[in-house]
């Protein structure tokens, strides 16, 4: 396996993802994450384990289509992001929402 800076490895990842739906895929052990554009599947994985040191057994990354959006007769889009579902080993899970 290739070894990466784990310096730059932390800023792969910009943020969970916390929806309805992404809720729903915590139940089997997969958490969803907004990374980079650039970020690819292995790197994403190393990040990941490196940054909650837990065991990554698959990585799925999808780039939704861009959304249109109008101010007045200007046409813009919305920026384009990158999210990963990461699938963790059955014994590993990850915090994402501690208690105080």
């Amino acid at each position: 396996m290739t070894e990466y800076n784990p310096g730059k490895l932390a800023d792969l990842v910009l943020r969970p993802i916390v929806t309805e739906k992404a809720t729903l895929l915590l139940e089997q052990n997969k958490y969803v994450f907004e990374v980079i554009l650039k970020a690819t599947k292995p790197q994403i994985k190393a990040a990941i384990e490196s940054l909650f040191d837990v065991k990554v057994v698959a990585v799925n990354t999808l780039r939704p289509p861009r959304k249109k959006r109008r101010v007045g007769k200007f046409i813009g889009y919305k920026p384009q992001y990158k999210r990963a579902i990461v699938t963790l080993a059955a014994e590993d899970s990850i915090t994402l929402f501690p208690e105080v």
